[in-house]
C-alpha cells in the first residue's frame, strides 16, 4: 500500500456501526479544508506528513516532568505564583493516559458515534474544583509573545476542544485556560550546548459552543457520497490543480 494511502481501519464505513474516532487535529483539518480532511477520512488520501519537532518534544517532556512533581507534592509551580494563578497541578490516575498520543482523553458523541479525542499537556485545577486546561508551546523569538497572531488562533481552538471533552466527560471545566511558553532566548555570545528558555503563561477564555455543531457537520461530510469543495485559500488544494494543469 502506498504510504500517503491510509489503511481501511482508519477509515469512515458507511456501513459499519462502530465509532470512529476524530481527534482535535482532524477537527483542525475540517475547518482549514473540508475537502482535504473527506480525502483523508473517507478516501484514504491523506496529505503529505511534516517532519516531527523533536526540540518541542523536548521542551514538552521537560515541562511535564517539572509539573510532575509539584503534581505529587500538590503544590504550585512557582510560575502559576507569579501570574497570579490559584491552582496546582491535577493529580488523576489516568493523567499520564490523557497526555498520550493518539490516546488521550476521549468522549463518545452518541448523535454521530463519533469519538473525539485529543491529548492535553497538562490540568491544573483551582479551589473550585475546576479544571483548568493548559497546553505547552515553545518558540525563539525576539517579540512579546501572544496570542494574536493569525496561526495562533488554532492553539485557541485546540484549548477549547479539549475543554469540551472534559465538560463532556463529567468534569467542572473553567473558561479560562493557559499557555505555557518556553521562549528560546538567542542573544547569548556562545551557545556552549545549551538553549536558555524563558518561561511565561497567557491565559485564553475558551468558547466551545462551536464544537458541537461542527461535529455535527463533521458526520454530514463522511456520510456524503460527493467529495466536498475546498477552501479557496487551501494551498495543498491549489497545488493538487496545478499538478494537474501540467500534467494535461
Amino acid at each position: 500500500m502506498n504510504k500517503y494511502h491510509q489503511k481501511s481501519r482508519y477509515l469512515y464505513d458507511l456501513r459499519s456501526d462502530k465509532s470512529f474516532a476524530i481527534s482535535r487535529s482532524k477537527i483542525d483539518l475540517f475547518l482549514e479544508c473540508p475537502r482535504c480532511f473527506y480525502l483523508d477520512c473517507r478516501l484514504g488520501l491523506g496529505r503529505t506528513g511534516m517532519p516531527g519537532f523533536s526540540l518541542n518534544s523536548a521542551v514538552d517532556a521537560l515541562l511535564k516532568n517539572e509539573f510532575d512533581l509539584l503534581r505529587k507534592q500538590k503544590k504550585p509551580h512557582k510560575l502559576m505564583t507569579q501570574y497570579g494563578i490559584n491552582a496546582i497541578p491535577f493529580d488523576h490516575p489516568d493523567i499520564n493516559k490523557w497526555r498520550e498520543n493518539f490516546v488521550g482523553k476521549r468522549y463518545l458523541h452518541e448523535e454521530t458515534n463519533l469519538e473525539i479525542f485529543g491529548a492535553v499537556d497538562d490540568l491544573w485545577i483551582n479551589p473550585k474544583e475546576e479544571l483548568l486546561i493548559v497546553d505547552y508551546k515553545s518558540t525563539s523569538t525576539a517579540r512579546e509573545i501572544s496570542l494574536k497572531d493569525e496561526y495562533k488562533q488554532g492553539y485557541k481552538k485546540q484549548m477549547e476542544v479539549y475543554q469540551w471533552i472534559f465538560r463532556k466527560s463529567g468534569f467542572k471545566v473553567n473558561d479560562i485556560g493557559y499557555f505555557v511558553f518556553a521562549n528560546a532566548g538567542k542573544n547569548r555570545k556562545k551557545f556552549d550546548g545549551k538553549l536558555t528558555f524563558k518561561l511565561s503563561i497567557i491565559s485564553h477564555k475558551g468558547d466551545d459552543s462551536w464544537v458541537e455543531p461542527t461535529i455535527l457537520d463533521i458526520k454530514k461530510c463522511l456520510n456524503s457520497n460527493k467529495i466536498p469543495d475546498s477552501n479557496p485559500d487551501c494551498e495543498f488544494c491549489e497545488y493538487r490543480k496545478l499538478i494537474k494543469n501540467v500534467e494535461k
